[in-house]
């Protein structure tokens, strides 16, 4: 139990030295490469393998897939192609560059205008809408404008539900947060192919739908903002592709229009901590829409958000370390100017008392870093927060980023924990008289030997001081007595104020203890994350004397299994073989031995006797032949009935039989059927 609780804190150690969120990093770039290291099955996900190594810079795997693109991009850009590879086609085109023809282009944007009126569902006009745009920034030469964009505009919008969610078609009554996204990105669209200026009014009812849509975004208590799916049906999606729909709608949208979208700077920003928090996806379309919705929150018109992050939260009092800041976009790269200040910092178990007030961190223009140089000399060994703040230098600056305002980071100082005035007493239990009192140095290997009886108590009491002298309160603090026989008793060591004591009355434990006499091993466990030197000692050992278990007394536990046991030797099985029957005397069975073989000798003798000779056995070949075969197959029953003696059950023998006595009645039919003839034909002459 005690080396359980152990591992649990340093499990929970382990957790505290992950770093605080990141932006983009190595990492990622060499998860692209694992997860986009097949050949793509489809132009999306050849789209999808070229985005993330544009984005992520991997020029040379983005041309390791631009030859095996491009060879689909030629096949699909056909007029008669489904909308969705067009779709990728040419998105993959936009990349690659591939050598596509001009008048190609011009019947798909032929193709794409015609069908883009008659659309019913947002999926085709999204797919149709698209690759116009695509076709308009790839070829100038083409017509890609849409005529009657107001009519086109509105029964987009039509699909739009009063909470900000769209629907997929007018037949379809249920609303989706991933649709919205799709619907907002074809507005954007079809603003850019309008050849005049949309009515603004009707941009500002698109813009206050992105607005009422950001009114259900969801929260987590860390500032974490996504779009969570309510749509139920074919089309469900994840909370990931949701957002990421979303932001690239909304990216989208305000890249093409002018005046401001009112979206709170916290939301963008908590939308890049939701994108970063997730991690490194395991899934190739999860990774996408990670990586591309960070490239349009790094580069959207609104909100471009700024990552604080923490190389690390724990610091150590022994090595003296320092608090190092980083700020970056979402993607990584450098921040503007800016000044980062640490607003205040307070012990999570004292709030209303700061230990720092508006300090400036200094920045190491070398490494990157905001640094603290050093722990205000009142810091203790604890769990801390520093609330930072992060200042643009320029003032307009303010509109561009979003820098989250005071942001709070959970901090973990750790220092060597001092043990000491440790002392273990046997008393007795009524008059409270010491009869053994012995010191013991924690820190050290020194062991104690002690006993007693069910009329005596244990007495243990030790101190913990932090490195600034304060009285230190463990998370974990477990006196442990094992018995020779494995059967183990942990008790909690209480908190008296200065110190720590436990006391154990054996005459109130006897029933607990199983009424177990004999040596019991005295251990001490006491761990915390914030504490360096966390141990589990070895403090001697006390031979106990109870008295003698009563008939309904409980019985100790079995003792515990060793799960490798099964892997060990196995006790020897010992077996005890029936004793073989009583055999006849050898003389018996020799006589009944002469019995069976005397119908053979008898035969032998009978065909002495009757002159049987080869003389008339067949000379043609044919007749030879079945001659031959009919005294193979006597043998062969001859032969039966031997195995059948030695090793052959008679259900076996019969089944044998029954072949060969078909066998010997063909043969045996065909060669007397010869001697009869031959023997009529000699009878005639």
């Amino acid at each position: 139990m005690a080396t359980q609780v152990t591992l649990v804190a340093s499990a929970f150690l382990l957790v505290l030295f992950l770093p605080f969120s990141t932006s983009i990093s190595h990492s990622h770039r060499s998860a692209a490469i694992n997860l986009f290291a097949t050949s793509p099955a489809s132009l999306e996900d050849a789209y999808e393998a070229l985005r993330v190594f544009e984005i992520l810079g991997l020029e040379e795997k983005k041309t390791h897939v631009s030859g095996d693109a491009c060879q689909k991009v030629l096949e699909n850009l056909d007029s008669a192609s489904p909308l969705k590879d067009l779709f990728y086609a040419l998105k993959v085109n936009s990349i690659v560059k591939c050598n596509v023809n001009s008048n190609a282009l011009k019947d798909i944007a032929s193709r794409l205008k015609a069908t883009v009126h008659d659309a019913s569902t947002l999926l085709d006009i999204y797919y149709s809408i698209g690759g116009l745009v695509l076709i308009k920034d790839q070829d100038f030469n083409v017509d890609e404008y849409l005529p009657d964009v107001d009519r086109l505009f509105q029964s987009i919008k039509a699909l739009g539900q009063s909470d900000g969610r769209w629907r997929y078609s007018s037949d379809n009554p249920e609303s989706s947060t991933y649709a919205a996204g799709l619907a907002i990105e074809a507005l954007a669209g079809v603003i850019s192919l309008a050849s005049s200026e949309i009515d603004q009014s009707k941009v500002n009812i698109v813009k206050n739908g992105i607005v009422k849509l950001f009114d259900v975004i969801e929260k987590y208590d860390d500032g974490t903002f996504y779009f969570d799916e309510k749509f139920v049906g074919e089309e469900q999606r994840s909370s990931l592709s949701a957002t990421s729909s979303v932001v690239r709608g909304f990216t989208s949208f305000a890249a093409v229009t002018s005046g401001e979208i009112n979206l709170p700077e916290d939301k963008i920003l908590g939308l890049a901590k939701f994108f970063l928090g997730i991690g490194i996806p395991g899934d190739a379309k999860d990774f996408f829409d990670q990586v591309e919705s960070l490239a349009f929150l790094e580069t959207n018109r609104i909100s471009i958000p700024l990552i604080l992050s923490l190389p690390e939260t724990v610091y150590s009092l022994t090595k003296k370390g320092q608090v190092k800041v980083k700020v970056n976009t979402v993607l990584g790269s450098a921040a503007p100017p800016l000044i980062v200040k640490l607003a205040h910092a307070f012990s999570t178990g004292a709030k209303d008392s700061a230990i720092i007030d508006s300090k400036e961190l200094q920045y190491d223009q070398e490494s990157g870093f905001h640094v603290l140089d050093a722990f205000p000399k009142n810091m203790d060994v604890g769990t801390y927060v520093f609330v930072f703040e992060i200042m643009l230098h320029d003032s307009g600056s303010d509109k561009v980023y979003a820098t989250g305002g005071q942001i709070p980071v959970p901090i973990y100082v750790t220092g060597f924990i001092k043990a000491n005035n440790a002392e273990i007493t046997v008393a007795d239990s009524d008059l409270g008289r010491a009869q053994t009192q012995k010191k013991l140095d924690v820190a050290g290997n020194d062991v104690v030997s002690l006993s007693a009886n069910h009329l005596q108590k244990l007495k243990f009491s030790f101190q913990l001081t932090t490195p600034h002298g304060h009285v230190f309160k463990p998370q974990q603090a477990f006196f442990k007595l094992r018995h020779e026989t494995k059967v183990e008793h942990i008790f909690v060591v209480g908190n008296t104020g200065k110190k720590f004591e436990i006391i154990l009355d054996f005459l109130g434990l006897v029933e607990k203890l199983f009424y177990l006499s004999g040596r019991y091993d005295i251990e001490l466990t006491v761990g915390d994350a914030v504490m360096e030197n966390s141990f589990l000692r070895l403090l001697g050992h006390l031979d106990l004397d109870l008295p003698k278990a009563p008939q309904k007394a409980a019985r100790p536990p079995p003792p515990p299994v060793d799960p490798y046991s099964r892997y060990g030797p196995k006790e020897e099985i010992t077996h005890l073989f029936r004793a073989p029957e009583k055999k006849p005397p050898q003389n018996l069975s020799l006589i009944f031995l002469g019995l069976i073989l005397l119908p053979s000798i008898v035969f032998l003798v009978g065909l002495l006797r009757l002159g049987a000779n080869l003389k008339n056995f067949p000379s043609s070949t044919v007749p030879a032949t079945f001659g031959i075969l009919f005294h193979v197959g006597i043998a062969g029953v001859l032969l039966l009935y031997v195995l059948f003696w030695l090793k052959l059950d008679l259900f076996t023998t019969l089944k044998a039989f029954g072949l060969l006595g078909a066998f010997l009645m063909f043969v045996g039919h065909r060669i007397l059927s010869h001697v009869a003839f031959t023997s009529t034909k000699l009878k005639a002459a």
